[in-house]
Parts: C-alpha cells; sequence; structure tokens
C-alpha cells in the first residue's frame, strides 16, 4: 500500500467521523425545542397530535415529532363590534361591543375552531341579542353592568370547548335612532315639568301649613293674653268686693273716684293736644279720692 492510497482511507474515514457528527448535531437541535413564556407549541408525530409544549427548555423525537403550531398565550381584543338588537318594549338599538379572550389549551383551539376571532364575534353577536331581547329599554340603560356580566357568562360556556377563556366582554356604547331619541327627550322634558310642578305645590302646600301654624299660635297667645287678663280682672274685682264688704260704701265711692282719676290722666297723656276738656265734676272727683284716702267721708 502506497501512500496515496492510504492517506485517501484516512480521509475517506474522517468524513464519515464528520458527517456523522454533524448528523448527532443536528439531531439534537431538532431535538431540543426553547418555548418562550408567551407561547405553547403543538407536536404531531405523523400527522397526529403528539403532544404541547409549555415554557422552558423541551425535548421531542427528532425527525419523527414536528412543531406545527405555535399558539401564543398572550390576551387579545377582538375588534370593536356593532350588533342590532330589538328590546322587548320594540326599540331597535345598536350596540358596540369589545371582547377580550386567551387560549389556555391550544390542542383544542388548533384542532376545534379555523377562525377562532370570527367564530368568537359572531358567538357574542348572537348572545348580545338574545340577552338584550329580554329586557326593556330602560333596563338596557341602567342595568349595564348585569347584561355585561351574562354576555360573559353566556360566552364563557359557549367557547369553552375550544380552549378559549373570555377574561372579559364590554358594552361600549348604546346607540338609538334618531325618532327614538326624539321621543326619549319628549319625554325627559316632560318628566323634567312635571317634576317642577311638583315641587312648586309642595312648596305652596308647606308655606299654606306654616301660615296656618303661626296663626294657631298667634291665636293661643291672644288666647292666654285674654285669659291672664281676665284673671288679673276678676282678682281685682274680688280684692273691691272684699273692701266693700269690709268698709261699706266708702270703698266703693274710693274705686270710683279712683278710676275717675285715672281716666283723667290718660286723657292728658294724648301726643299733640293742646287743650284738654275736663269734666265739671273732675276736681271734685280729685277731691273725693284724697279725702277718702285720708279717712273722710
Amino acid at each position: 500500500m502506497d501512500i496515496e492510497q492510504l492517506i485517501s482511507e484516512i480521509a475517506s474515514g474522517n468524513v464519515v467521523i464528520l458527517l456523522l457528527a454533524a448528523l448527532i448535531i443536528f439531531s439534537i437541535l431538532l431535538g431540543v425545542r426553547i418555548v418562550p413564556q408567551s407561547e405553547k407549541h403543538v407536536v404531531e408525530r405523523f400527522g397526529r397530535l403528539r403532544t404541547v409544549l409549555g415554557p422552558g427548555i423541551n425535548f421531542i423525537v427528532p425527525f419523527l415529532d414536528r412543531v406545527r403550531h405555535k399558539i401564543s398565550i398572550l390576551e387579545r381584543q377582538l375588534p370593536n363590534a356593532n350588533q342590532d338588537a330589538i328590546t322587548t318594549d320594540n326599540v331597535l338599538v345598536q350596540v358596540e361591543t369589545s371582547v377580550f379572550y386567551r387560549i389556555l389549551e391550544p390542542e383544542k383551539t388548533v384542532y376545534r375552531i379555523r377562525d377562532v376571532d370570527g367564530a368568537i364575534a359572531t358567538t357574542v353577536a348572537g348572545i348580545v341579542r338574545a340577552e338584550i331581547g329580554k329586557m326593556e329599554l330602560d333596563e338596557v340603560q341602567s342595568n349595564r353592568s348585569q347584561l355585561i356580566s351574562q354576555i360573559k357568562t353566556s360566552v364563557e360556556d359557549a367557547v369553552d370547548d375550544w380552549g378559549i377563556e373570555v377574561t372579559r366582554a364590554e358594552i361600549l356604547d348604546v346607540n338609538l335612532d334618531q325618532a327614538t331619541r326624539d321621543a326619549m327627550l319628549q319625554q325627559l322634558n316632560a318628566e323634567r315639568a312635571r317634576r317642577a310642578q311638583v315641587t312648586e305645590a309642595e312648596g305652596e302646600r308647606r308655606a299654606v301649613e306654616l301660615q296656618a301654624d303661626a296663626d294657631l299660635y298667634a291665636a293661643e297667645q291672644a288666647a292666654k293674653a285674654r285669659r291672664v287678663t281676665a284673671e288679673a280682672e276678676a282678682y281685682a274685682t274680688e280684692i273691691v268686693a272684699k273692701a266693700i264688704k269690709e268698709h261699706g260704701v266708702e270703698a266703693a265711692q274710693y274705686q270710683v273716684a279712683l278710676k275717675q282719676v285715672e281716666a283723667l290722666v290718660k286723657v292728658g297723656e294724648g301726643q299733640g293736644k293742646q287743650t284738654v276738656i275736663v269734666p265739671a265734676n273732675a276736681l271734685d272727683a280729685f277731691g273725693d279720692a284724697f279725702s277718702m284716702l285720708k279717712g273722710g267721708k
């Protein structure tokens, strides 16, 4: 064997080794799969589902297993959609909805549904129409949170077989046609006018009640004053009667003369009066009063 044949044999052996090493490295590369945290990979073997690879380092059988689908598990948002619906009181409304979801089981999503977004959008449209058809317009406007909760629950039940979780379902707006808006505006104005009339009537009624209370209070106070005056006069009369009983006619005459004097004093107290007309027996009344006061007859 010459040198050239030896070199050729060694070279051919190295090539085989190199090829074998390259095959081993390539197999390792095919068998090791690093999956990102935000994804899951669906592996098939001969066209059938083999397994689902989670985040991290995974191993598969080279040349037999193949990563067929790479599914993102991040939360997704469907494009805002408008659905027409009719309430129980026959009002046509247009509802704008938005749905958020994420894929939990990629093997179900891949092999059970082709267009995920389209399927969810169609499901949401049907459920929205069904739920709004059970409610009146006022309930749709006032119980929006309850309506959203019902829609979310119904959508979750419908897409459960697709390996999808509905995280949020929002009703962004409820639009009405122009005729319905005009009718609602008229109703609102009528309600405001009614409330204003009711408030005005209540104010008038309250004013009448307060005035009646004031009149009643004034009457009660006047009655109390008359009662006190009557009691005082009765007490004075009792004293005079007692004095007459004890001292005879002189006491009565003294009281009469005293009243005459008090009357003359009141006449003289008038403002702006330059002349006071005095009865002819006025001085006699003063004299009688002083005489009786001294004990004379």
